[in-house]
């Protein structure tokens, strides 16, 4: 299955993409699993303040399909 993984900000600097296509055997995998799966594929320190939005939608657990986007958004600053 193929799944869109976007990344921004420091995250796109650490992967050196701003998106990529990544192509998966099974045919779903969990949130968490996946964002393991990028975590140890571009050796990113574990940040629980990474958020993970699923479809333009912020989630921490559910399933990606075939199809979906995902995209890696780091902390937010500002004010």
């Amino acid at each position: 299955m193929e799944i869109k993984v976007k990344y921004f900000g420091s995250i796109a600097e650490e992967t050196g993409k701003a998106e990529e296509s990544i192509y998966l055997k099974d045919g779903a995998v969990e949130i968490p699993d996946f964002k393991a799966f990028i975590f140890n594929k571009y050796a990113l320190n574990e940040d629980d303040t990474i958020q993970i939005a699923l479809n333009q939608a912020i989630q921490q657990y559910g399933k990606i399909l075939h199809g979906d986007e995902i995209a890696f958004l780091p902390p937010y600053a500002g004010g």
